[in-house]
């Protein structure tokens, strides 16, 4: 399904019928069936939406670059299509960072938030580091940069032992629009929330792979400290995307702190 928020058409997915509303925000260059393994499990208890971010997926490619503060006021601006009050926001990667702004833009629309293999802020040369991507991506195309994204995001154990995944997420990096990547990629080069986080004053979960060597645990920590009262899950065995390479423990994890979140 599809609907016109901020100018601009948002994909989205809804799951389940019954309970308090559970939004998932899916990674750069994936879209929302990064989550498959999360929605099978929430849908049982929760209403579950599901969008492409803009730029991605089935969703507008607007002119960009693009800011957090948009892609935030998409997200409420979709809440106000689908008539959506307040929901639990679950965000990962590029998605954390749209929870983070959102947290911090439109608090009230929150009943919990989880920012999962994430950041609040760049290291020191990381606008030149994705500034590199971005005119790779736009010489050689996506597929430029399958390879290297699949070794940030999944540790080499589980790339041999899940060839199926591999594919399944490698043909998500591909179908990322060249420019949706490029404006997102703006956007998250020059991140900086860190020292506003302690703005936020829903429940917070931060999760993190053990071997996420993009957004690494120490970055996860920084987070949780500057969020007062929030819970830090550090999930043995996974990369970058724990919510697929270590489903199970996520969920787990997800699912206890959303039953006491309320």
């Amino acid at each position: 399904m599809k609907t016109k928020v901020n100018g601009i058409e948002l994909h989205y997915t809804i799951d389940g019928s019954n309970g308090a509303w559970v939004c998932l925000s899916h990674s750069l260059a994936c879209h929302s069936g990064m989550w498959d393994e999360q929605v099978a499990v929430l849908a049982r208890e929760y209403r579950v939406l599901r969008f492409d971010t803009r730029g991605h997926g089935q969703s507008g490619v607007p002119a960009g670059p693009y800011s957090f503060v948009e892609m935030a006021d998409d997200v409420a601006g979709l809440f106000d299509a689908l008539g959506i009050e307040r929901a639990h926001f679950i965000g990962l990667s590029m998605g954390g960072m749209i929870g983070q702004s959102l947290g911090l833009r439109h608090p009230q629309r929150l009943l919990s938030l989880t920012l999962a293999d994430t950041s609040s802020r760049q290291p020191v040369g990381a606008e030149k580091m994705w500034g590199d991507r971005i005119a790779q991506a736009r010489a050689q195309g996506m597929q430029a940069l399958e390879e290297s994204t699949l070794a940030r995001w999944f540790t080499e154990s589980f790339r041999a032992a899940h060839p199926e995944a591999m594919q399944r997420v490698g043909a998500m990096i591909r179908a990322t629009p060249v420019e949706g990547y490029a404006n997102c990629g703006f956007a998250i080069s020059r991140i900086n929330f860190t020292d506003q986080l302690k703005a936020i004053r829903c429940p917070v979960l931060v999760i993190v792979g053990e071997d996420d060597p993009g957004t690494p645990v120490v970055m996860s920590r920084e987070i949780s400290a500057a969020i007062p009262g929030s819970e830090l899950v550090v999930l043995p065995q996974a990369a970058h995307l724990s919510n697929i390479e270590q489903a199970d423990a996520f969920n787990s994890a997800l699912l206890s702190f959303l039953r006491h979140a309320g």
